[in-house]
């Protein structure tokens, strides 16, 4: 199926008023490998793609990055948050401090754009009966929640905006512009035509 924008009707409100959300923890982790399916997402990543060189990602795809997200999740660091409709795990959002993503300091695409200390968004997925649902958005909202109860103060997203509905899902898995946009983001770089860099301050949090 192609890449279409999530729809703000009544049907996705009432469906993001229906999720909850967890950060990923050792007690989750089934949760999670239920989401993404024995493929890890997509060709073995388990969202290891943006903390691994090249090298070492190929080495491990499957089995092994597999154990290499488990051992970050069993170390009591929580990457993400997963998103859960009555129950079921139906989304997953990658966000950390931008340092536990070497790869994004080895791009040109996504190079630093200055000193801020940024909490970086690089993966967003969603189940497939549950697209177009607002259910990207309401985690990129999560994720505003999820760094500022841990002192962040922005939150970055390395968007697509796609020229066509023909896109495959595969390519947009960091999120597309108008989900961010929806979420409160705003843009403040694009250093290609279809790829917008997002940021949302995060703000204080209420005692």
């Amino acid at each position: 199926m192609p890449v279409s924008p999530e729809r703000d009707s009544p049907r996705t409100r009432r469906a993001r008023a229906s999720l909850c959300f967890a950060s990923l923890t050792a007690d989750r982790w089934s949760d999670f490998k239920e989401l993404l399916g024995r493929h890890g997402g997509a060709g073995g990543c388990w969202c290891m793609w943006w903390r691994l060189s090249k090298a070492d990602f190929d080495a491990g795809k499957g089995d092994a990055n597999c154990r290499a997200m488990r051992a970050i999740v069993r170390s009591g660091r929580m990457p993400g948050i997963l998103a859960y409709h009555e129950g079921r795990p139906v989304g997953w959002c990658s966000v950390a401090p931008r340092e536990e993503f070497p790869r994004l300091e080895r791009t040109r695409l996504f190079k630093r754009l200055d000193d801020e200390p940024v909490w970086s968004v690089v993966c967003l997925y969603v189940a497939a009966p549950h697209r177009r649902l607002g259910v990207a958005t309401a985690l990129l909202r999560a994720a505003v929640d999820f760094v500022r109860a841990r002192g962040g103060r922005v939150v970055e997203g390395y968007a697509v905006e796609p020229k066509s509905a023909a896109m495959p899902p595969v390519f947009a898995y960091q999120g597309l512009a108008a989900s961010y946009r929806r979420a409160g983001f705003r843009e403040v770089a694009r250093p290609s035509p279809t790829r917008p860099i997002m940021r949302r301050s995060v703000g204080k949090v209420r005692r």
